[in-house]
This record gives C-alpha cells, structure tokens and sequence, in this order.
C-alpha cells in the first residue's frame, strides 16, 4: 500500500516553519507496512491544492494532507478535498459541541467562523482532536482510497495520529500486510566513495536494501527490509548488518540508529572507568558540548577548556611561550601540549586536543585554512595526527571534533 504526503502551507515553502510533521509521518509509516514515495508541499491556494491532492490520489492509496484546518479563509483544506473527491460536508454536532465547551472553559465567546472546523465529508468520519479545535477527517473515495487531512501544529497532530489514525489504518489495511523496518548504520573514518566502493555489491540487494547517505564527517548506510512480521525483517536486517560489517570492518562502524559518536565515546569511558579533559583552540569548546549532551557523561568527564588565545594556552595549560614562538599555536608540538596540559591539570587519564585554522581567514603559506591538529595523551605518551578539512568555518569546525572524537573512540578500542 502506496501513500503520499501533502503539507499545506505558504509559511512552509517560505521556510518560515520546518515541516516536522511530514518527517515523523514518514518515520512512522513503514511499521504498518505503508510504502511513502512522495511528499509534496503546496501554499493556501485551493487550486494548486486541488491539483496536489488529484496527483497525489492518482499515485497513492492513502493521502494525508497537513495543516490548513483552521477557522480563518485560508484555511481550506477539508473544503478543497471535499471537492476533489466529490463529497459533501455536514455539521458534526460532537465537534460543534467540543468547539463550544473549548471556548467556554477559557471565558471566551466562540466566533461564528469557527463552526467550519466542526465539518465532515458525509462519507468518511471525523478524527477527534482532544488538544485543539480542529478536528481531523478521513474521507473515503469511492474507490476505496482515503485521504486523511489532520492539523498543523505537531502537539495536535502526534496525539492524533497515535489515538485516531493508526487503529484507523489497521482496521482498513487488516493485518495481511507486510512489515517495513529499517536501521541506519553509522560509520566513521572513511569517506563515503570508499564506503561505497566496498559495499558495492550490496547495494544491488532487493530485499533488504542498502543505501549510502553522507553527514559531516560520517557516512551512514540504511538498511530496509520488508517481511510479513517484524521479527522477520528484524533477521533480515540482522544478516545484512553483519554482511556490512564484514565489508567495512568492524572498527569503522561506530554505531546504530540513534547512536552518535559522542555517544558512543562517554559509553566507553564510561565502560572502562577513565577520566577524560579536553583542551579546545579552532573547535571552541564544540567537543565539551558535544560530551556533555550526553546523560551520564559527569562519569567521566572532567573538564573542558578552550584556550584561544597563545596566552591562554600558556596560562592555562602551561604550554610552554617558546614552544608557541618557534612553532607556531597551529602546530604539531603545540598540540600535544595542550593535550599534555589539559590532562596535567585535571587529573585525567585521557587529554584531547584541537589547534588549527577554521578560517576563513589567518592562514599563511605554510598553513592553510582547514588545517587541524588533533593530539591524545595517556599514560603511554601523546600521539598527534594532522588532518586538513574543507568547507566554511562551522564545516571545519565540524569535522574537526568529529575527528577529535573519533580518535578518542579509535584510542578505547
């Protein structure tokens, strides 16, 4: 079973509003076994509307429309669908009713326009809304398709979609349907050419599926499958997983759907009872912050500091004045000062260190925008590693804890 997306909305082809409706829609639907191959999005205007909805109902068993319920003129959704499907709209007295006491029990007098959000196709049935006054619809075609129209706002429209319109779309689909699962490998170290270049003769498979997609400074392959039951698909997934695993190496794989690197790292430290300090220059504390979104990361980590001044450095991490004069703050031996530094002050058993040139200015002829050094000290000593990353001074930034926090996870395995 095919379905399609319709958000409505002018504010959303202006970008005034991120459309997370349609994303958790689209995340939720392969687990009834609902295929989503479109997602289109259309302004407050009932004619392109009109024309969205056809299309949409031409290439798709289920329509969902988003938005456009209000009370106000332009807000035409029901009306323009209503007109799609050739059906007629009546006065639901239960949402009339609910629309009144709504009004009521703030001390308000319910305007005469609001009675339009009480409307229902004739064929189809209304889809409380318990959070709001506009209630949703599904009107049923005489084909034996449905499209669903539910409200903007996501605290209306989650609530309703979990209690309203999933025991709805069971009871229409039944339980003879197939299962759509999926989990997103997560991959660090290796660009997404190379991670291609070994997987490729997965990526030919029918069922489950294999695609690469890229982030900043990882690559993630997803993995779908479709069964007749959840456990089945989730024994597909698992055979292609450690296909995938096998191609790329276990190292490589740093995690699993939700995972993150930083994640990952504070688990593992966490695991192994270290410490952890982090000394910050060009990343400007964006590694610390990163660590500590993580729950459970005062386990381990113990302190952050971003010296991004030379006098910082000295003062803070007693990297020595000479050794910034002879070879420069963005530099080898500077960085694993500071990496020593950080560890030296704190107590900790690992230090981290970043110094480079984010730009998009400061570099000189030996030291390009996008050069980055990354140090680890232990008890065994300090290793240095230099990296040259490309894009603006947030991407460089990026990619340089995402490094940062790579080689951290490379040094605990």
């Amino acid at each position: 079973m095919r379905a399609e997306i319709v958000s409505v909305g002018t504010e959303l082809l202006l970008g005034q509003i991120v459309d997370t409706d349609a994303a958790y829609l689209s995340k939720l639907l392969p687990d009834l076994g609902i295929d989503m191959h479109y997602r289109v999005t259309v302004g407050d205007n009932t004619g392109r509307l009109a024309d969205a909805i056809r299309q949409a109902l031409g290439r798709a068993d289920i329509v969902f429309t988003i938005g456009g319920l209000g009370p106000t003129q332009d807000d035409l959704t029901k009306e323009t669908v209503a007109q799609v499907v050739g059906d007629e709209m009546v006065l639901h007295e239960e949402a009339a009713e609910h629309l009144r006491s709504f009004f009521a029990s703030r001390g308000m007098d319910m305007p005469e326009s609001n009675l339009k959000q009480a409307m229902i196709p004739v064929r189809g049935r209304v889809l409380e809304n318990p959070l709001g006054t506009a209630p949703g619809a599904a009107f049923e075609t005489e084909d034996g398709k449905v499209v669903i129209v539910l409200p903007g706002p996501p605290r209306e429209l989650v609530p309703m979609v979990k209690e309203r319109v999933i025991p709805y779309l069971k009871e229409r689909i039944g339980e003879n349907t197939c299962i759509i699962r999926s989990r997103m490998l997560k991959i660090a170290g290796i660009g997404e050419s190379s991670v291609e270049d070994k997987v490729k003769r997965l990526l030919s498979s029918a069922n489950p599926t294999v695609a690469p997609y890229a982030s900043l400074g990882e690559v993630h392959l997803r993995i779908t499958a479709k069964a007749d039951s959840a456990a089945e698909a989730d024994m597909l997934i698992d055979e292609m997983d450690r296909k995938v695993v096998g191609a790329l190496g276990e190292k490589v794989v740093f995690g699993r759907n939700d995972d993150t690197l930083e994640s990952v790292v504070v688990k593992s430290l966490v695991a192994r009872g270290l410490t952890l300090a982090i000394a910050e220059s060009c990343t400007g504390g964006l590694i610390a912050n990163r660590i500590t979104d993580v729950p459970g990361c005062s386990e381990t980590f113990l302190a952050g500091v971003v010296s991004y001044s030379n006098n910082a450095k000295a003062r803070l991490l007693e990297v020595c004045e000479q050794l910034i004069s002879e070879h420069g703050a963005v530099s080898v031996e500077v960085a694993a000062a500071m990496a020593e530094g950080a560890r030296r002050a704190s107590g900790a058993d690992i230090g981290v260190s970043t110094t480079g040139i984010a730009g998009p200015g400061g570099e000189t002829p030996t030291k390009p925008v996008g050069l980055v050094y990354i140090a680890l000290s232990n008890d065994e000593g300090t290793v240095t590693e230099k990296f040259q990353f490309a894009g603006t001074r947030m991407d460089i930034k990026q990619r340089a804890s995402q490094a940062a926090l790579d080689m951290l996870r490379m040094h605990l395995l």
